[in-house]
């Protein structure tokens, strides 16, 4: 067996988000690519195409990562919870809470996911900007903290508790106004966004909830953005905060969490060069500690939500090669049997990936080819301008990096089924998501009696 290496010089394998590929990636005696210690091919035949194919041992190492590297640079109690928007589901749920890891969630089926995968409602929180009684109240109900995003929230929350003995858990969310490179879509840190309470409103919220007796809060969130390969802006961050952490302190809430949110970018193409997790964890680590000593604070538990940098990596979607068009001088389209359906990213952040042939890994490139979605729509373009061997109909195509934002994101348009998963490990495959049928996408449409009665 040897490492499949044509996207990369070496790999590491205590970072996975600086991979392209999952970490047990490898070339088999045939030349074919393996995950897991799994054919690729053989998993495209066995369950189709589209396929997520996701793999055990890269979300558990990053994982440990996050983990591993809090306790070794940060000296008081730490948390990380698995931002679960990245990819939601019942096997990740139970994988992340297995390795130590809390979780957070921004809607019901999230909050009910982790719960049902066997998360701890009290590793849990809640956030959102705009959460629904029902939520609230399942969030209240399982002990999960919620994280108090603006004063609609707190609203609905006095309205809600007014007559409950025991107070919510909390948390409150500001904007730091800390700008990073990023997509803007995805910056969510800058005092210009939905997001939070901005810093001029904390010491009047803060003293509001100290009012209030259904409210027991117990820390405070920000959150700079995603994707990004930037340290300084998270170290700085830590500063800010810990700033608010001394006020809110001194208005009588004795906090203990300091949420610092995530954010770290991950390698989607050869020229990506992401932190490693340690590195992060470690900036974030130390510019607490340094603020909190240079106060004379007291060290509050430190969480952090990965998302991306958990499971990106992990994961890659296999496709089944088509149609092939080719316009003289200008592009040449080759179509697979997947698209914006399964991966809105192209189309939404004009995300870029890589991709590779399964069984011929390192087949030369020898022509420039856009690779298409079937979908009837012409921006659904998966990558773009991609040196690439000629790929023949039928052929098995993977595209890497696609563990995140790729299934949590996709849908039906033109009722299309989403795609089957896998979790692959040890030479195993475990079917964690079933794939659905067109005759799934009828079950909650309804004709008026009225239309058949003029039938």
């Amino acid at each position: 067996m040897a490492t499949c290496n044509q996207y990369e010089s070496g790999r590491d394998l205590l970072s996975p988000n600086r991979n392209l590929a999952p970490i047990t990636s490898e070339v088999n005696e045939d030349g074919h690519l393996t995950v897991g210690g799994c054919s690729l091919a053989s998993l495209a035949e066995r369950y189709g195409t589209p396929l997520y194919v996701i793999d055990e041992l890269t979300i558990r190492t990053a994982c440990r990562s996050y983990r591993q590297a809090l306790d070794k640079y940060y000296p008081g109690r730490s948390l990380a919870l698995y931002a679960s928007k990245a990819n939601s589901s019942l096997a990740l749920s139970s994988l992340v809470a297995s390795e130590g890891l809390g979780l957070d969630a921004v809607s019901e089926g999230e909050l009910l996911t982790a719960l049902k995968g066997g998360v701890n409602g009290q590793n849990i929180v809640l956030h959102g900007n705009n959460k629904s009684d029902k939520e609230l109240l399942l969030a209240y109900k399982y002990g999960v903290t919620i994280v108090i995003d603006n004063q609609h929230d707190i609203e609905r929350l006095s309205e809600l508790l007014s007559s409950e003995k025991t107070p919510a858990q909390l948390m409150l969310r500001f904007t730091p106004g800390i700008e990073c490179h990023t997509h803007e879509y995805i910056r969510t840190g800058h005092l210009d966004s939905k997001f939070g309470f901005d810093p001029d409103q904390l010491e009047s919220v803060l003293i509001q909830l100290k009012e209030s007796p259904w409210a027991k809060l117990n820390g405070l969130h920000a959150h700079i953005g995603s994707q990004i390969f930037e340290l300084q802006p998270h170290q700085d961050l830590t500063g800010v905060m810990v700033d608010a952490l001394v006020l809110a302190r001194k208005i009588g809430h004795p906090l203990q969490d300091l949420n610092v949110g995530g954010g770290l970018g991950i390698k989607y193409v050869q020229s990506d060069d992401p932190p490693s997790i340690e590195d992060w964890v470690k900036i974030v680590a130390s510019g607490v500690v340094e603020a909190c000593q240079s106060r004379n604070i007291e060290l509050p538990r430190l969480m952090c939500e990965p998302g991306r940098s958990l499971v990106a990596n992990a994961g890659l979607t296999l496709y089944r090669v088509g149609s092939r068009k080719e316009i003289p001088g200008l592009s040449t389209y080759v179509s697979v049997d997947g698209g914006m359906s399964d991966n809105p990213r192209p189309i939404t952040y004009q995300s870029a990936y890589t991709a590779c042939l399964v069984d011929r890994p390192f087949a030369p490139n020898e022509e420039k080819i856009t690779l298409a979605g079937k979908h009837c729509e012409s921006g659904d373009l998966l990558l773009r301008d991609l040196d690439f061997p000629i790929p023949r109909s039928g052929e098995i195509l993977a595209v890497l990096g696609t563990g995140a934002y790729n299934a949590s994101m996709g849908s039906n348009y033109n009722r299309i089924p989403r795609p089957a998963a896998v979790l692959v490990n040890g030479g195993q495959s475990d079917l964690v998501q079933r794939r659905e049928r067109p005759e799934d996408l009828l079950q909650y449409d309804v004709i008026p009696d009225r239309f058949i009665a003029l039938g």
